[in-house]
């Protein structure tokens, strides 16, 4: 089949055509959608998601999105559950089936394991009236939206509609959960999302490794401070709390006489600083603002307890 419209224009079109489904989808929510998200709150187990052909690529992708937020979830191939994967499935799980027709043949073993031991079964289909449709505990329908492909067959606006509806499953367990950004990075620790969830107190240098003198320090000592910890600055404290701090700037601005001055009357009054709790990236956007390379670290009253280097922002991958 040919046709004139420019790929752009197909493209304009595919998705309009998804889009047109999911305004369809949010407007006409299953009444079933709020219990659905109970009875998922209520699993003592994991949430199975499974599907056949693009089905379970969706199947794979909403597990992995409610694993990532809060709620234990994984993916069961319909083949395989055939020929011993349903062992996978206890009675403290709840499945999800995805199914546009609600007739597929490879999902009738696990349909038949649900209701055998009474094992919460939602359905995300097209067919209220399939066989999965029917036997289901809870039905969310999708759409009778057309596909975008230009022989109406192959699926794609029904793989967005499941895969969207997946989101609003996983997003409202997340909210009812109370599943925060901690939470969050503490099952992403590797990557970008968890380098930017990462809080200032985890990578901060601290103790014996702080440029640490006092008011009264000579600033022969305070060169020699500065030159071992090597952070190119110097935090001046009086009775445990910051003070003052000196940086390579002023050093230069004090020139003259230098040998002759204590730490406190060098030092630059009022620094910039950041808590303990703050996240390395504002930390980051703090530094790169000011240009400057280190951010001492204080918690109540100023107390000094710590120093985060804009190296150690790099190098857990926050840029």
């Amino acid at each position: 089949m040919t046709t004139n419209q420019s790929p752009s224009e197909i493209a304009r079109t595919v998705l309009k055509i998804e889009a047109d489904a999911l305004i369809m989808m949010r407007d006409g929510l299953p009444d079933g959608f709020d219990a659905a998200v109970t009875a998922l709150l209520q699993v003592k187990g994991r949430v199975i998601v499974s599907g056949m052909g693009k089905s379970g690529h969706i199947a794979a992708k909403i597990a992995a999105t409610m694993a990532s937020t809060g709620t234990p979830a994984q993916t069961v191939h319909p083949g395989e559950a055939s020929h011993g994967d349903l062992g996978m499935i206890t009675a403290a799980d709840a499945v999800i089936l995805i199914s546009n027709s609600g007739e597929t043949r490879e999902l009738a073993d696990i349909i038949a394991h649900t209701r055998r031991f009474a094992i919460p079964l939602i359905a995300i289909t097209k067919k209220a009236s399939s066989t999965l449709g029917q036997q289901a505990d809870h039905l969310l329908q999708l759409p009778d939206a057309p596909e975008a492909c230009s022989i109406g067959m192959a699926p794609t606006t029904s793989t967005t509609c499941t895969l969207a509806m997946g989101d609003a499953l996983a997003v409202a367990l997340m909210r009812l959960r109370g599943f925060d950004s901690a939470n969050f990075q503490a099952l992403h620790p590797g990557g970008t999302l968890g380098a930017q969830l990462l809080r200032v107190s985890a990578v901060m240098h601290k103790g014996d490794a702080l440029p640490i003198v006092h008011e009264a320090t000579a600033m022969g000592e305070t060169l020699l401070e500065m030159t071992a910890k090597g952070f190119g600055v110097a935090a001046v404290v009086e009775n445990a709390r910051l003070t003052g701090v000196i940086t390579d700037g002023d050093l230069r601005r004090n020139l003259d006489h230098l040998m002759q001055r204590n730490a406190g009357e060098v030092a630059t009054r009022a620094p910039l600083t950041i808590g303990p709790d703050a996240l390395l990236s504002e930390a980051l956007g703090i530094m790169n603002a000011h240009k400057i390379s280190a951010l001492f670290v204080t918690g109540d009253e100023g107390v000094l307890q710590g120093l985060v280097h804009i190296h150690d922002a790099l190098r857990a991958g926050v840029a």
